[in-house]
């Protein structure tokens, strides 16, 4: 085994597990799978990380070279939290908590360069080979199941068992036997997408005179008599004057108060519109993703010191084709991205800040879903609490975050709303709807006709609202373990990867000690809304 990266050559060579892709769910995947067969035959597996970034920016996709460093974590509620004295995110998966440590996580901000050095000690702790910048020519199988990945450079990587971990689940779309569902094609949305976000760092802006500017923004905009204030809301309203009151009352809390930022351990949540405003006005565009394509949001912000902040904030629109294209591209963004960019390093140095830097990748949230699954997964099914408790691998909470959602997706809403007669009851404002704490199982990342490979990604087996909370890392974490642990027991026992069961899987993690709590709830009437609206699509 050889922990430094390999040289590309005309080659083949045989693993036992090969997960291609670097995002974090199936780097702890491999992880996990290589401990589980080492605690059953007291040797690791021959092991291949394989993917296509350029590892010289570090290993860990998203969370490394897009530099996300805001962490979105599992969300129970204060009284579950009580009841079961669990602490304000839950009972997490082992393997993630443990990268957390390792990374140096207080609360929910991860540094990049800490990810790196932890993922690249666990990968070296099970002797695992890394091979980066590389493209799949095609895929080599023997039946139904993967024997190998043959690259465009000629050399082909055998396995046994198969992880994927991209986000558009690109080793399983070159396989035979899986298809995939472009955008949002399972609520009738197939060309609709998220947007992506090119994650950028500031330094010299501290924490105290950003609060300081938004607090003299708010003021400004809410005064009606400040007239250069409101010509430049205007601005940003693209001159629709009912929008621009629509942005006043986003400036002000329920009771009336100023949506002054909320500062917490180690993040900043920017909860009211100003700074967007204010961006919008400076740039002369429309703050609409629909109509300008790309918005200054008032999103998260990490706090990796008082003055050195990372942003997740500039959002740009994309369909389900050009995000497809963008993740293939290995996340580069393109030149208007970069123009787009300037123009906000412009502006945050106008208001104090030094050195703006964006992320080498962009931070690409979704891009289509696989099919064929032994189980796929769907918005109603997590509300009715996910896997059975008996067979739970551990519990994950989210709300159905639709941030820098197409409007295509909004509209689809609003549609089934008003012909079903329930938009009074809350549904058809995407941003309440009823949050989900489910329980989390493997075989919505199993394949039914490929035995040995599993996606573990946001492209995972996910249906309807389900693709939503099946984006979030914390979420996919726990997924990976268990995929994981089922790989390690298919190794051992010699069997195919997609018939062990969740059971199974439980069975080893009661046995370890890395079970955690399970306590899934049901939602009845959300579980039914949601079904009849992800049953409703059209072709």
């Amino acid at each position: 085994m050889y922990q430094m990266e390999a040289a590309v050559q005309a080659v083949s060579r045989s693993y036992d597990i090969i997960c291609f892709g670097d995002e974090v769910p199936g780097i702890l995947a491999l992880v996990s799978a290589a401990r589980e067969y080492y605690r059953r035959t007291d040797k690791y597996p021959r092991s291949l990380l394989l993917f296509k970034g350029n590892s010289k920016y570090g290993i860990g996709g998203h969370l490394v070279r897009s530099r996300l460093a805001y962490l979105e974590r599992s969300s129970v509620p204060v009284t579950v939290q009580q009841e079961r004295q669990l602490d304000t995110f839950g009972d997490a998966p082992a393997i993630y908590r443990e990268f957390l440590q390792k990374s140096g996580v207080e609360q929910i901000v991860i540094d990049a360069s800490k990810a790196d050095f932890a993922l690249r000690e666990m990968l070296r702790e099970v002797g695992a080979d890394i091979l980066s910048h590389v493209e799949i020519k095609s895929v080599v199988q023997q039946g139904h199941k993967i024997s190998g990945i043959e690259l465009t450079k000629g050399e082909i990587y055998f396995g046994k068992q198969f992880i994927d971990c991209t986000v558009n689940a690109e080793l399983a779309q070159s396989t035979l036997g899986i298809g995939k569902y472009k955008g949002f094609e399972t609520i009738g949305l197939p060309n609709s997408e998220l947007s992506v976000t090119l994650v950028f760092e500031s330094q010299g802006l501290s924490v105290e005179k950003l609060q300081n500017i938004e607090y003299q923004y708010l003021k400004r905009f809410l005064n009606r008599e400040d007239k250069e204030a409101q010509a430049l809301l205007n601005i940003a309203a693209g001159n629709d004057p009912n929008y621009a009151e629509q942005l006043r009352k986003d400036l002000v809390d329920k009771k009336g108060y100023l949506k002054t930022i909320a500062v917490g351990k180690d993040f900043l949540d920017i909860r009211s519109p100003a700074l967007s405003i204010a961006y919008h006005a400076f740039r002369g565009t429309k703050f609409d993703l629909t109509t300008s394509k790309s918005i200054f949001d008032h999103g998260n912000v990490a706090l990796l010191s008082r003055q050195r902040l990372s942003w997740n904030a500039l959002l740009f629109a994309v369909n389900a084709d050009e995000a497809e294209i963008l993740v293939r591209g290995k996340a580069q963004p393109t030149r208007k991205m970069l123009d787009e960019m300037l123009f906000v390093a412009s502006w945050l140095q106008s208001l104090g800040a030094g050195d703006v830097k964006p992320a080498k990748e962009l931070y690409i949230r979704h891009a289509g879903n696989i099919t064929n699954v032994v189980e796929p997964l769907t918005g109603a099914k997590m509300l009715t609490g996910g896997v059975p408790a008996n067979e739970a691998l551990g519990t994950f909470g989210y709300h159905f975050d639709v941030g820098g959602a197409t409007q295509g997706i909004i509209q689809r809403v609003e549609e089934f709303t008003q012909n079903q007669g329930c938009a009074n009851q809350g549904f058809s404002n995407l941003a309440f709807l009823t949050p989900s704490l489910f329980n989390i199982g493997i075989q919505h990342a199993l394949m039914k006709y490929v035995p040995n490979l599993a996606v573990v990604s946001p492209g995972s087996g996910f249906e309807g609202y389900a693709c939503f909370p099946g984006r979030i890392v914390e979420f996919n974490c726990g997924v990976g373990q268990g995929v994981g642990i089922a790989v390690g027991i298919a190794l051992t026992q010699e069997r195919e990867l997609n018939e062990v069961s969740n059971k199974e899987v439980r069975d080893v993690m009661e046995v370890t000690g890395i079970l955690p709590q399970i306590y899934g709830t049901r939602n009845g009437v959300a579980a039914t809304q949601v079904g009849d609206f992800e049953h409703s699509r059209t072709a």
